[in-house]
């Protein structure tokens, strides 16, 4: 088995993960897992795998970007300050811990609209994908932590393939930007258990 924080292949880490949450759920209750990384390295596909495998509950750090009567300059000036990871935190990670039912309220953005409250059961083995899932406020409630890198040409090649040529130049100069300063600034690769190195372009998420 790959030591803490080597890098691993998707099989490899997969099979390294569902050992882990194994010899978790001898000792705990519940397992809540963070995915955290570069965008387009692969995240989402793998917490759906991931989510399937283990039967686990999988909620997204998308679903709870800032909305823009938050955003004022003191709060994206901080490192992941753009997600609303207050609101996470109470609706769905405090909910999952307990053993409650979370109660999702997705934003979309494109509406600047927060949805209807989906309930979610709680399960024992919770997933958490997305950049900003260590962020400082949630990090301590995790019992393994994930982070999918990716090397940065490839990434842009994803992103043009997923997003195409115009909002390529809207995650150049923001999103990746932003990313690169929470990850640099809270030190996120060095907190994490095992890090995965995407190297196949069949996977763009």
């Amino acid at each position: 088995m790959p030591n803490m924080g080597q890098s691993v292949f998707s099989g490899i880490a997969d099979q390294e993960i569902l050992s882990r949450v194994d010899k978790l759920l001898f000792t705990r209750e519940r397992v809540l897992i963070a995915i955290d990384g570069m965008c387009c390295a692969g995240k989402t596909t793998m917490a759906e795998r991931l989510g399937n495998a283990l039967d686990a509950n999988v909620f997204h750090l998308d679903d709870y970007f800032l909305q823009p009567h938050s955003r004022t300059p003191d709060r994206l000036n901080q490192p992941g300050g753009n997600v609303d990871v207050e609101r996470f935190l109470a609706e769905v990670l405090i909910p999952a811990l307990r053993g409650e039912t979370a109660q999702v309220r997705r934003y979309d953005c494109h509406k600047d609209l927060v949805l209807p409250p989906v309930s979610v059961a709680p399960k024992k083995i919770v997933l958490i994908e997305g950049a900003y899932s260590l962020h400082p406020l949630v990090a301590p409630y995790y019992n393994l932590k994930v982070f999918c890198r990716i090397d940065p040409l490839l990434q842009l090649q994803r992103i043009l393939k997923r997003n195409g040529k115009a909002a390529l130049k809207t995650f150049e100069n923001r999103w990746i930007p932003l990313e690169n300063k929470y990850f640099e600034a809270l030190d996120i690769l060095s907190q994490c258990d095992i890090v995965i190195d995407s190297v196949q372009d069949n996977n763009i998420e």
